[in-house]
This record gives structure tokens, C-alpha cells and sequence, in this order.
């Protein structure tokens, strides 16, 4: 590269896909003890989708990829990298992400699934970053795609209310910027975890372990003291490397798990709720796909502008977290 020039991954477009079934807190009072106004006072969640019978993780993020496709302008045989976020692929193996390479009609470049739960899609977007600065493709294409109803409890009213199954997508592509904070693209990342925390949200079940699929289990209370705490360590960071401060932010696109860590987590950095999207509300707690919906949400409603800046963060089980950092 040109001295002074720096390459940079730029979001060229995003796009979405939610299954048709809508389920309501109503319907859920009919299945377990719980009600509306405990669902909501406690998670601020209303409504979310869940995939039918026929509907697999593959199947949304493919429909969702198609959609970013169109909205970036962007042609699928550009496409040299695909990444799927998701924690529900369709089989152990082969990948979800080379179902949809093939869905896509694409026969070079690189596919495959990245597990890190809800920080899937934050984890996927600065591995496909570190790829493109490589030289390793040109354009990728990175999805976050979950079908968590297919490994809930639904008699456990802990858990079943908080989730829901959707994909989103965005398209990336390497332009050389002048290496300063006005590119667009990613400006900084950071990811973290922290193993000694993976029993407090985990699936019980799994390949080499139970020979089953198992449901998801969780710690609450745990959960969200570690998640405020950890998430506006990661975004202060993440803001400091690149030379900026929380004011200078435009938007603050987190993963949707809970109005109160939302609330929390922004309090905590000094981001205005006015900054802050959120869109769990109607799609529950989506994990991988979360993010992206949200940001998908945000742009089509003209939200999130050219040039603006925009900050990702997520935390998931293991414990998993991290931030990025993008200019729009």
C-alpha cells in the first residue's frame, strides 16, 4: 500500500429476514406462569419471531444475505468471504455458511460458521476485518442467523419469554482510506472472554458430551452483573484506540438482551437513551442476529446516515464480549 493510505473494511450495505409466525407475551401466558407486564417490566420485550417447522438457521441467513446483496448493490459473485455467526447451525458439519455460499451461486473464496454465542456477529465482523486487511478476499459478506426457539425450554419461564429466531446480514468490502479517523469502515475493535464464567449461560447438551441438542440455561442475576460491567469497559476501550470520546458517537447499536442492561450499559458510558437502538422490543433476543437487525432497523428508517459512527457491542455465554467500531 501507498504510504499513509490504510485499508479499511467498509459496510456497503445490510439487510434482514424474520420468520412470519409472530409470538406475543399473550401467547406465551398460555403456555407457561407468566404474564405481559412481567415479561415486559422486567425485559421490555413485546413480541418476537419464531422460525416454522420447515425454517432452519441456513434457510434465514440465506434470505437475509440476498437481502443485503440487494441494498449494497453489491453482486454475489463478488462475494470472496462468508461468515455466519450463529450458535443453532443446521447440521455439526458442514457449515451453515457454505449452504448459503452455495444458495448464493458463489464457487471461490472461503465459508464458515464462528461460534462466540450473542458476541457472534461482533466476533465475525473483526475476524472478517482482519481477513480483508490480509489480502484474504475483497468483499465478504457476514451473517448473524439464529433459530434459538430450537433450543429453548419452553416450560422454563426464565428463559423461553427472552429469545427469538432471525437473521441479518451485512456486506463488507477493502478500500483503501487515508488511515484516519473520517474513513469509513471499521475504526477499531476489541474482543474479549473469560471461561471461568461459561456455566452461567450455556446449553446442557452437545455433540461429544450428551449426544443431544440440550436447552439453554442461564443465571440471570449473574449474567447481568458481569454483562454492564464488562460491555462499557469494551466500549470505552474500543472509542479510546480510535483517538475518540462517548460524545463523538451517533449511534449506539447494541445487542438486544435486555432493556435494563441497555439502559444500564449506556448510563454507564454517558451514551443518551436518544443514541441508543433498539428494536428488542419486537424481535426478543435474537444472539448472533441481534445486532445486525437492529442496525438493519436503523438504517432503513434513515436513522443511521452516511458518514455517521456508529458502536456494536455484545456479550454472550461463555463469557464472551466485544465492541466494534464503525464509520457508516
Amino acid at each position: 500500500m501507498r504510504s499513509g493510505v490504510q485499508r479499511r473494511s467498509v459496510i456497503e450495505g445490510v439487510g434482514s429476514y424474520l420468520p412470519a409466525r409472530i409470538m406475543s407475551n399473550a401467547d406465551l401466558a398460555r403456555m407457561v406462569d407468566t404474564s405481559d407486564e412481567w415479561i415486559v417490566e422486567r425485559t421490555g420485550i413485546r413480541e418476537r419471531r419464531i422460525a416454522a417447522e420447515n425454517e432452519t438457521t441456513g434457510d434465514l441467513a440465506i434470505n437475509a444475505a440476498r437481502d443485503a446483496l440487494e441494498r449494497s448493490g453489491v453482486a454475489a459473485s463478488e462475494i470472496d468471504l462468508i461468515i455466519v455467526a450463529t450458535t443453532t447451525p443446521d447440521n455439526t458439519f458442514p457449515a451453515t455458511a457454505v449452504k448459503v455460499q452455495a444458495a448464493l451461486g458463489i464457487e471461490k473464496g472461503a465459508a464458515f460458521d464462528l461460534q462466540a454465542v450473542c458476541s457472534g456477529f461482533v466476533y465475525a465482523l473483526t475476524v472478517a476485518d482482519s481477513l480483508l486487511k490480509a489480502g484474504q478476499g475483497t468483499c465478504a459478506l457476514v451473517i448473524g442467523a439464529e433459530t434459538y426457539s430450537r433450543i429453548l425450554d419452553w416450560t422454563d419461564r426464565g428463559t423461553c419469554v427472552l429469545f427469538g429466531d432471525g437473521a441479518a446480514a451485512v456486506v463488507m468490502r477493502a478500500v483503501d482510506g487515508k488511515g484516519t479517523i473520517e474513513d469509513r469502515g471499521i475504526l477499531a475493535a476489541r474482543l474479549r472472554s473469560d471461561g471461568r464464567y461459561r456455566d452461567k449461560l450455556y446449553v446442557d447438551g452437545g455433540v461429544s458430551s450428551t449426544m443431544t441438542v440440550g436447552h439453554l440455561r442461564m443465571e440471570g442475576r449473574e449474567v447481568f452483573k458481569h454483562a454492564v460491567v464488562n460491555i462499557a469497559t469494551v466500549m470505552a476501550d474500543t472509542i479510546k484506540d480510535a483517538g475518540l470520546e462517548p460524545k463523538d458517537i451517533d449511534w449506539f447499536v447494541p445487542h438486544q438482551a435486555n432493556r435494563r442492561i441497555l439502559e444500564g450499559t449506556a448510563k454507564k458510558l454517558g451514551v443518551t437513551e436518544d443514541r441508543v437502538v433498539m428494536t428488542l422490543d419486537k424481535h426478543g433476543n435474537t444472539s448472533a442476529a441481534s445486532i445486525p437487525l437492529a442496525l438493519d432497523t436503523a438504517v432503513k428508517d434513515g436513522r443511521v446516515k452516511r458518514g455517521d459512527l456508529v458502536l456494536m457491542e455484545a456479550m454472550g455465554g461463555g463469557f464472551t464480549w466485544g465492541a466494534v467500531l464503525v464509520r457508516w
